[in-house]
């Protein structure tokens, strides 16, 4: 069963975050649409664990590693 992580960020947007742990990725989705991060080395991938909502709209806004579903 997947787990699915709900965040607010300061602004006030909702994110929810669910990671898949044999594939190293993330899947966001916001209210912009759906998104899934490119594979990650284990290390992005522990790191990215403890990211906050903040840190994923952030992630969203500034890298390009990762596409629309």
């Amino acid at each position: 069963m997947k787990r699915i992580t709900t965040f607010k960020t300061i602004s006030g947007y909702e994110i929810k975050v669910s990671a898949n742990h044999s594939k190293r990725h993330f899947t966001i989705k916001t209210d912009a649409g759906k998104f899934r991060t490119t594979h990650m080395t284990k290390e992005e991938f522990t790191s990215c664990l403890n990211n906050t909502g903040n840190d994923w709209m952030q992630f969203l806004r500034a890298c390009g590693d990762y596409y629309k579903v």
